[in-house]
């Protein structure tokens, strides 16, 4: 099995509710705190490329100190759970 495929979890609702509410890839870098996350790593969430269940938590914290007062779960941002990595 081709491992770039059992990767690839297509366009995940991030997209989406990013798309929505006018936000780019900065802005949910920028709302985090410094270091937490990269751009390339919010990337890869909105196109579906596999993320480790540590890395989909601090998506979900950023996207959620962007959207404040309101607030999103991880089954609302994404459509596969990442594992831990061992």
């Amino acid at each position: 099995m081709d491992d770039t495929n059992s990767r690839a979890m297509g366009l995940q609702p991030l997209h989406e509710i990013m798309d929505e509410r006018g936000w780019s890839n900065h802005d949910i870098v920028r709302a985090a705190p410094p270091g937490f996350i990269t751009h390339k790593q919010v990337q890869k969430a909105r196109k579906g490329r596999w993320l480790t269940a540590n890395m989909q938590r601090k998506i979900e914290q950023a996207v959620n100190a962007c959207a404040a007062p309101d607030s999103y779960t991880l089954g609302e941002l994404f459509t596969y759970r990442g594992k831990r990595k061992l």
